[in-house]
């Protein structure tokens, strides 16, 4: 791997650039002073993004690569044309995992958030913290922040990035300060069972200085660790907790001394968990209760997370990122919690092999809901599985349907709908593009 030293103005180019965590990669190379260039198989939101600020994007894979270093991510195909290319002309292939590693190299203390979920959302709450603590760093996001988007950078002292599991892409990370926030099995494509998932937790744990867990959760709880944090126990506690409409409050205690008190401006109890994940890190790199208070209290939310995108048919829309069964049914909890009427839940699968292994999951929380809509499953890097499709899921849910364009959606929905009801849209593939395309 190529030096990052921004005097030797590396060249790069970006294989599927206009992904949230290669786009945010690009951006910051191209801060250190690198030249910078990428493309992507459709336009998007980064894309567009990118190319506001002067880094150069191709749609599709026919152009060629001239760059020093060829970055790919590993939803990339192997014969993926312009890899394979840049592989025949014996250019320098780097991953975005191993990447990311080398630019957390470049800093001096380096913050991870890692978890099957709530990654994005408690990265994102850390970033305001350190922002309200005026403290030197550079957020690398695998969302977008309302306030910070992706990619947020205010000086070199601290890297705060998200630590994804998928392919095991977190043990390119050295961390002074690891946050393990749950170890539920996912990405079933890469682990094969809940001792391996747990194994390489365990891994990424042994290279941080400092590990925070949180003691609420059964297997995290098991990994050796200097914090721990919870709402039923662990060093740094929520209690006295309080909500008005999804909205919480709580005590903060630290090893049973109370300290502030902390309200969320984000709806849902699990961000309870996230707030004290945040809390604890930024305790351990020596930030005082009041500046975490004024960043927990700033955060607004993220996209794609409990995010009310707009009305259909004047039925409000709320867009969710959830895409596994657990993270379905603590954001149907929220929902119902919040809604007079009905939750119409759309949901559409993300990956065949997913919802293979986690299908008992799925129809668990899914099960109890009022006529489910469930999308055609978005395949992403995948071959069709029928044990793994969408079809086979709405099968096993007597009360569903199943859809499979925007417009038989939009047709299902006007048909069953009434006025106090809540659309939620769950998943974390095209789903969401799909639901604003047919909003009012």
């Amino acid at each position: 791997m190529p030096s990052l030293d921004v005097a030797e103005k590396k060249s790069y180019y970006f294989i599927g650039i206009g992904g949230v965590s290669m786009s945010a990669l690009a951006c910051l190379l191209q801060d250190k002073g690198a030249i910078v260039r990428g493309s992507d198989a459709a336009e998007g939101e980064f894309t567009r993004i990118l190319q506001r600020r002067g880094i150069p994007v191709h749609i599709g894979d026919e152009e060629e690569i001239e760059e020093d270093v060829v970055v790919y991510t590993g939803a990339i195909a192997e014969d993926h044309p312009q890899l394979m290319r840049a592989k025949a002309a014996g250019k320098r292939l780097v991953g975005r995992a191993e990447l990311l590693g080398k630019v957390a190299e470049g800093y001096p203390h380096v913050l991870s958030v890692a978890g099957c979920h709530g990654k994005t959302t408690t990265s994102c709450m850390l970033a305001h913290v350190l922002y309200a603590a005026n403290a030197p760093f550079c957020a690398h996001i695998g969302g977008e922040d309302l306030s910070f988007g992706n990619y947020f950078s205010a000086g070199g002292e601290y890297f705060l990035t998200e630590a994804c599991e998928f392919k095991r892409s977190f043990l390119m990370l050295h961390s002074e300060v690891a946050v393990i926030l749950n170890c539920d099995r996912d990405h079933t494509d890469c682990y094969g069972s809940d001792e391996e998932t747990l194994a390489a937790y365990r891994t990424f744990a042994s290279q941080a200085k400092k590990v925070i867990v949180c003691a609420d959760d059964p297997r995290a709880r098991t990994i050796p660790h200097t914090l721990s944090y919870g709402i039923n126990g662990g060093d740094i506690c929520a209690e006295e907790v309080a909500s008005s409409r999804e909205r919480y409050s709580f005590t903060v205690t630290e090893r049973g001394n109370a300290t502030l008190r902390i309200t969320l401006s984000v709806f849902g109890k699990v961000h309870i968990y996230n707030a004290l994940a945040a809390y604890s890190a930024a305790r351990l790199i020596g930030i005082s209760p009041e500046r975490i208070k004024e960043g927990l209290e700033s955060f607004r939310g993220v996209k794609r997370r409990f995010e009310k995108v707009g009305t259909f048919l004047g039925v409000p829309v709320v867009c969710d990122y959830a895409h596994h069964p657990r993270e379905i049914a603590e954001t149907i909890r929220t929902a119902e919690r919040l809604t007079r009427g009905r939750v119409r839940v759309v949901f559409q699968p993300h990956t065949y092999t997913r919802t293979r292994d986690l299908m008992e999951g799925f129809v668990s929380a899914l099960k109890k809901c009022h006529r489910p809509i469930i999308f055609a499953t978005y395949s992403a890097r995948e071959k069709y599985l029928f044990s793994g499709s969408a079809a086979l899921l709405a099968a096993k849910l007597p009360d569903a349907r199943y859809v499979q364009s925007g417009a038989n959606l939009k047709k299902r929905l006007k048909e069953e709908l009434s006025g106090e009801d809540l659309i939620l849209a769950l998943g974390a593939g095209d789903i969401y593009d799909i639901i604003k395309g047919i909003l009012d």
